[in-house]
């Protein structure tokens, strides 16, 4: 298959996709295509595998059933190029300043923008040599959020980036992820927040008990049901 043709189809697409944990179904038989250019919303309570889904799509995680691909091709060494990825807790360590970081992923990812990390930082009034260590839980996300969305990737996954953060800084993580990703590039946020985010979705999907509920263009969704997304998720997941 070649560099066009992988970009000319789904960014991802799972066929079947099963993870078992014992007796849970972390994720139960998921058929799903996501398309490029879009903001996605991967919706869902606590527990309803959506970090599964996205640590199975980085390749951390091995299907115990079905099939998983990004750009064509099942995670491997040639995904993880095109797979940029933000984990739910920080994993940056605190002895760390600014540069170590910048000069981390500029050595890890041959597709890091390492001038429009330093803008993004620049914006927050972060310098190079601040340390980690001196800095507050949310503006360590922000960190974390800046040199994900600086690389020139195919599709981002964030898991849970305006989950620990005050109302300020999630509007500093969306607008961030919108001016950030390339055009042709997918974006997949996983959040129970569903309220805060549903304003830069293209679509949803409604994911809970390891199982698709919808997947569809979230504005088509708003004119059809008349209903908010967070409003229409809440009814068909009630407790």
């Amino acid at each position: 298959m070649s560099e066009l043709e992988k970009r000319e189809g789904p960014v991802l697409e799972c066929r079947q996709l099963s993870k078992i944990y014992g007796a849970v179904r972390a994720l139960d038989e998921v058929d799903l295509t996501l398309n490029r250019g879009r903001i996605i919303g991967l919706l869902g309570p606590n527990g309803s595998g959506k970090t599964t889904l996205i640590k199975t799509a980085a390749g951390l995680l091995t299907p115990s059933a079905g099939e998983l691909f990004v750009n064509g091709q099942r995670p491997g060494p040639e995904t993880k190029q095109v797979v940029s990825y933000l984990p739910e807790r920080t994993y940056l360590s605190d002895w760390m300043r600014v540069e170590d970081v910048l000069s981390l992923f500029s050595d890890f990812y041959r597709d890091f923008d390492y001038q429009k990390a330093l803008e993004m930082l620049s914006r927050l009034e972060i310098g190079r040599s601040d340390r980690l260590r001196t800095m507050s839980k949310g503006t360590k996300e922000k960190v974390q959020l800046i040199l994900v969305m600086s690389r020139r990737a195919d599709l981002y996954l964030l898991d849970e980036p305006i989950g620990g953060v005050d109302p300020a800084a999630r509007d500093f993580i969306l607008s961030t992820i919108i001016g950030s990703y390339r055009e042709d590039a997918t974006v997949l946020i996983s959040t129970h927040l569903i309220r805060d985010v549903e304003q830069v979705l293209d679509d949803v999907v409604f994911l809970a008990y390891g199982k698709v509920g919808l997947c569809a263009p979230a504005e088509d969704l708003r004119e059809e049901k008349g209903k908010s997304l967070d409003e229409l998720f809440r009814e068909m997941y009630r407790c």
